[in-house]
This record gives structure tokens, sequence and C-alpha cells, in this order.
């Protein structure tokens, strides 16, 4: 096990190869406002949600304009189309399958993450129990101290007890001032449940790599999200991974969704914040580059479950770490294990 005080170098060398000749900056064309094909004419006559500040999502309740009255409120139509999916830039296990062209079919998307607030009113018309409510816990992160960092891998990592999606720093804690954030500590199967209720799905891996590169195919969409100015375009760690955060991008853990900018789908936080589930099973090679397996610190007597597709990246992902604040990355989470860095957004395809 490397040493506290060597982690830093032994990771930046590790990851730094894994995306040698990738520029570390974005240009507007990720996050550049443009109207692209994708997102279609459907959408004009539409009361869209307007986030991309500080200040607005900030103020944002959580829950779109028309909540419950109108059955697609906060969500924009995608027409669909051809894409390359995967890159051949990031890891292996993100490689494109011949020419990477995949077709997928229109669909209308959640603009922003399922937020705290629209769970919690699905919770309040169903009566639904969580599985993190039902498992007594689920996986937080913490910033380690030296003496934890020397005595364990994944040292980050804690099966917290009593957290759940409306308990997210264990038991006496609510939502109080987090409405407007990501629901998180859910599992796909709790996905699935606030998907239907609504009529909708969980989007395919395709679906929301398409819904993530917004029309775009480049290099630029696997460096680190920053702006014109060169300031972070999403939540993602800056500083050296898990020991020292600078916070550059204005937020130390999850933030309110739609603080940033959308992309060119008029979609927010498609990179960063919060993983997102997908409802594909996940396979393909998985690189050994020490991403941190929370299932690692989740209790013995718990079995282990389907390995799904997440996408998007966390709040945690950095430069010397995780390098998964892309459109093009992928990780997997075993279908019934709860997080703090993992929730989701539902689409409704066309003809459904």
């Amino acid at each position: 096990m490397a040493s506290y005080g060597a982690y830093a170098a032994i990771a930046a060398v590790a990851f730094g190869a894994a995306f040698a000749g990738v520029s570390a900056m974005a240009t507007s064309a990720v996050f550049g406002g443009r109207e692209q094909g994708g997102f279609d004419a459907l959408n004009h006559s539409r009361e869209l949600v307007a986030l991309g500040s500080e200040k607005q999502c900030a103020r944002y309740t959580g829950l779109p304009a028309r909540w419950r009255d109108d059955g697609k409120a906060g969500m924009v139509h995608l027409h669909g189309g051809e894409f390359v999916f995967g890159s051949r830039l990031g890891y292996e296990d993100e490689r494109p399958a011949g020419d990477g062209k995949t077709r997928v079919g229109g669909f209308w998307i959640d603009q922003t993450d399922v937020t705290n607030a629209q769970f919690a009113a699905f919770v309040k018309a169903t009566g639904y129990v969580s599985d993190s409510e039902r498992q007594g816990g689920a996986v937080a992160f913490h910033e380690p101290t030296r003496e934890e960092m020397n005595a364990r891998d994944l040292a980050w990592w804690t099966w917290l007890k009593g957290a759940a999606w409306n308990h997210p720093a264990g038991p006496g804690s609510n939502l109080d001032g987090r409405m407007n954030q990501p629901v998180t500590m859910v599992t796909q199967a709790d996905a699935l449940a606030y998907a239907r209720w609504l009529g909708r799905d969980l989007p395919t891996e395709a679906e929301w790599e398409y819904a993530g590169k917004a029309g775009h195919d480049g290099a630029d969409l696997d460096t680190a999200p920053r702006d014109d100015h060169g300031k972070p375009a999403a939540n993602y760690w800056q500083g050296v991974f898990p020991v020292l955060n600078t916070n550059e991008d204005g937020h130390a853990g999850l933030a309110p969704v739609g603080c940033y900018a959308a992309n060119d789908f008029r979609l927010y936080d498609m990179i960063g914040n919060a993983w997102e589930w997908t409802k594909d099973p996940y396979s393909g090679p998985h690189q050994s580059h020490t991403n941190g397996d929370t299932a690692a610190v989740a209790p013995l007597s718990r079995r282990h479950d389907t390995p799904m597709v997440i996408k998007g990246g966390s709040f945690l992902c950095s430069r010397d770490y995780c390098v998964r604040y892309r459109a093009a990355s992928r990780e997997q989470q075993e279908a019934d294990l709860p997080a703090g860095h993992i929730g989701f957004r539902t689409i409704l395809r066309d003809g459904a």
C-alpha cells in the first residue's frame, strides 16, 4: 500500500499516462450554448428550467414549473440521431466498437438530475421505502486523515449506518437546505421506481451519452470541463484527491442542480456533481486504476448484485484519481448499493 505522502505522486503518474496528449482545457464547444440538431422544435413553446448560475441554482426549489401538472415538466426533447459512442482518448473500457457510430431514437430527458424535492414528492405520494432505508445505511465519502490513508485502502469510503436519501449525513440529518440537490443514496431499483411512477424509464448508456455529448465529437469532450475564462464548468474535484480539495468550482461536495451552464441540449450537470444510473448492465474491460469500489466497505453480509453502468462522473472525480468528468466515461456500480455520489435522471422515449 502506498503511504499517504507518496499517494499524490503515484496517482498523478498513473492518470497522466492514461490521458497523455489530451489538452487540460475545454473550449466553449462543450458548454457553448449553441443550438444543436438534437434539441428540436418540440421545446420551443415549453417553459424550460432556468438555471446555469450560482444565483439561479441557489434559489431553485428543486421542482420545475408545472411539476405534476405537465407530464414532461422539467424535460427537453431530443429527436435522436447518430453519434460516436465511446472515446479513443480515455480508458480502455471506453473504446468505441468499430467506428463507434451508434444511432438512438428520440426521447424526452430531464434537464437536471432528479432532486431531493422531486423524490420526496414521489415518496409522499406512494409511501415508497428506499433500499438505503431497508439496508440500514449507505456508502458515504469523507476526507480521510493521514492515519486512515496509511491504515487501509479506499480510506475515503465508509459504510454510514442510518444514512439514506433523506438522511444523507446519517441519523439525525435531514434535507434542510438540500431540496435542490440531486437525490443520492438511491439504488437503481429506487431510480426505476421513481421513473415508472411518472411513466418514464432510465436511459440506456447510449442514450445517456448521446445526450451528454450534445452534438459534439472531438478531443474537447475528454478534457477537464472549464469555461472560456478557465474556471471549472462543472462540480468536480480540484486538488489532490482525497486529501486536498481547493474548491475552485465553489462546491466542496454535492452542489444544487444547475449551478453551471447547460450543454448544447439544454441539459445541466451531465458532467460532475453526481454519477447517474443507467438501465444497462456493465460489460467490457474494467481498468485496475484504483477508482475505488464502494462495495469494499459495505457490510459483509450483503449479497453482491449485478454491476450496472453509471455515467458522467461526480464531485469526487479529479485529474489525479478518477478522470471521469467526461461524457464518454463509464463506471460500474452494484445495482442495489446506495452511495452518496450517485443519482439519476429519467427519460421518456418517443412512442412510449
